[in-house]
């Protein structure tokens, strides 16, 4: 086997590694991508120059400058005043409703901030269970993110990785002769497949899909040498007391003569409404503070977010009071049934966590960046009509002169910018907290390992597989092959990674066919959106998947459909709106 090949190979093992890695979930993909496109530098795979021009990518500036501005764009009061007119109505009106506000909207604004802003809004209100408007919340930020070049980062992505292997920038309005009709027939079957959809509302007699609650017996609390029985911790209204952690042992399930003992930790699930049960018993401390002391204060439930610094780690790893001036009280995932000690839960992206928060809690300048606030009064300061005209106007404007070709759209952004900060829209202390290190980390990394794949030949060799596979229906089976493999790669780790390892493929298949690349790219770009199938692919799905309810299954049920209509309205129309061949 030639140098070359075995080069080539071993590069591709590295990728199979990598990927393994990123399945696991438990490495950051951020540190992850950094150390192997430092491998690949240190290896001679990529020169200094190319290693470093990943991370200084105009469109990968571009994209950051998008995210800050988008800070100052989430305080528009616009959500607000549309949020109620969403909601009326039977499920199947409310989702048409809720899509044909959120598709638009996440055209020009970032997804996750679009999602982050609603989710509270959509939880809290009462005409209709969350459970039947959260899925297509999410689902509709994905489908209007694929109509223009800034609706999500992955067009951006995908542009940056054009420009880098010099090809032209991807237009602002490119992605619409394609993303428009595919987001209409995609909300086709949200309105459809909206009677599938589970009523979680979270019904009085209810303990399933409920928080994970945690309590210690103190040694002079009165429960002590008591049965469970005697204490009447049977008959706590919307509380069930699951399991006994003692001395390290789990005793489940709870039976009615057992005795509390000191030190007991005891574990319970139920509703939000009914944590205050546990104020009526002294002796009891919620993870660290006196129950009756701590459930005075205001309870206010939250999701932790995806850029959040509590992912993957413990509560006894953080010092989550002086973090947040605040105390967890309880846990909820999903559906998912917990087990264990509070304490010792690794947290994960989209969890909700029940907060009983003191007076500084609204003060903290991390919030924003670790959470969604569902409830409580902790409120974010909107911006008035005059700022309101102003960063909305500004945005609209740096968006249409891109358009035109008047203006870059990275010099737009950057003035856009220096306006908001000169009038206080935004401060840089803001900027630093939301900064997108991670996001800077995996592009700046994903553009140097390209290279490497191009140079090892490992990019050749994975297009010489999708056209044994796919060659003989032409160019459009490699177009088929690409996109099931940009769709896999999506559903299994992150759509930007998706992005990253699938875009050497696409160049490398249409060279094999002499075929011009920019079908290929774009559909990689509208592949590494298409993650409909399970919730952890996307970071929008995990923001609503613990308030909602949900199941994996129903995600399944509403994303199959969508994802096979999404798919076939994609590889029907790109290639008929960017030929393969002039």
């Amino acid at each position: 086997m030639p140098e070359t090949g075995v080069l080539a190979y071993a590069v591709l093992g590295s990728l199979g590694l990598l990927l393994v890695l990123l399945v696991r979930g438990r490495t950051p993909p951020a540190l992850l991508f950094t150390v192997w496109a430092t491998v690949y530098y240190l290896c001679g795979l990529v020169d200094q120059r190319a290693f470093l021009s990943g991370f200084t990518n105009p469109a990968l500036a571009t994209l950051v400058l998008l995210m800050m501005v988008s800070i100052a764009l989430e305080r528009a009061p616009i959500l607000d005043r549309v949020a109620d007119a969403i909601v009326r109505g039977g499920p199947g009106g409310a989702v048409l409703r809720l899509s044909a506000v959120v598709a638009p909207l996440s055209a020009f604004l970032n997804n996750t901030a679009l999602v982050g802003a609603l989710l509270g809004v959509v939880t809290r209100q009462r005409r209709l269970p969350p459970s039947k408007l959260l899925i297509p919340l999410s689902y509709a930020a994905i489908l209007g993110g694929t109509m223009t070049l800034v609706g999500t980062s992955t067009n951006l992505v995908v542009s940056s990785f054009a420009v880098n292997a010099g090809l032209p920038a991807l237009g602002m309005f490119q992605f619409a002769w394609v993303g428009v009709p595919v987001a209409l027939g995609g909300i086709a079957v949200l309105v459809w497949c909206a009677r599938w959809l589970p009523a979680n509302q979270g019904d009085e007699g209810s303990t399933g899909q409920a928080y994970f609650l945690e309590a210690r017996v103190l040694p002079d609390s009165p429960l002590v040498g008591r049965s469970i029985e005697a204490n009447r911790l049977r008959r706590l209204e919307g509380l069930f007391l699951a399991e006994i952690l003692r001395g390290g042992r789990l005793l489940s399930p709870v039976g009615p003569q057992e005795i509390i003992a000191a030190g007991d930790v005891l574990i319970f699930s139920g509703e939000t409404r009914n944590v205050q049960a546990l104020r009526q018993f002294s002796g009891l401390e919620v993870f660290g503070a006196q129950a009756d002391e701590l459930l005075r204060s205001n309870l206010v439930e939250v999701v932790i977010a995806s850029q959040s610094t509590l992912a993957n780690r413990t509560l006894r790893e953080v010092d989550f009071r002086s973090l947040f001036d605040a105390a967890v009280v309880g846990i909820r995932r999903g559906d998912k049934r917990l087990t264990g000690q509070l304490g010792t839960i690794p947290l994960h992206v989209g969890d909700c966590l029940l907060l009983a928060v003191g007076p500084d809690f609204h003060q903290h300048r991390n919030i924003d960046r670790n959470f969604h606030v569902l409830g409580g009064s902790l409120q974010r300061p909107r911006l008035s009509r005059s700022q309101s005209r102003l960063a909305l106007g500004g945005f609209a404007a740096v968006i249409g002169l891109s358009a035109l070709g008047w203006v870059a759209l990275l010099d737009g952004l950057l003035v856009l910018l220096g306006v908001f900060l000169a009038t206080g829209l935004l401060s840089a202390g803001e900027l630093r907290r939301r900064f997108p290190f991670e996001l800077v980390l995996i592009i700046g990394s994903a553009l140097s390992m390209a290279s490497a794949l191009e140079a090892s030949g490992a990019a050749a060799l994975m297009a010489k597989a999708v056209v044994r596979m796919f060659g003989g229906w032409g160019a459009m089976g490699a177009l088929i092959g690409v996109y099931l493999v940009t769709v896999a790669l999506t559903e299994l780790i992150t759509n930007n990674a998706a992005a990253a390892l699938a875009f050497p493929l696409a160049l490398s298949s249409a060279a094999a066919f002499g075929a011009d690349p920019t079908p290929f790219i774009m559909v990689v770009a509208y592949g590494a959106s298409a993650c409909f199938l399970l919730p952890f692919g996307y970071q929008t799905h995990l923001m609503v998947y613990s308030p909602g309810r949900y199941r994996y299954v129903d995600f399944f049920r509403i994303g199959l459909p969508l994802s096979l209509v999404y798919g076939l309205c994609v590889l029907l129309l790109v290639p008929r709106v960017f030929p393969f061949y002039p």
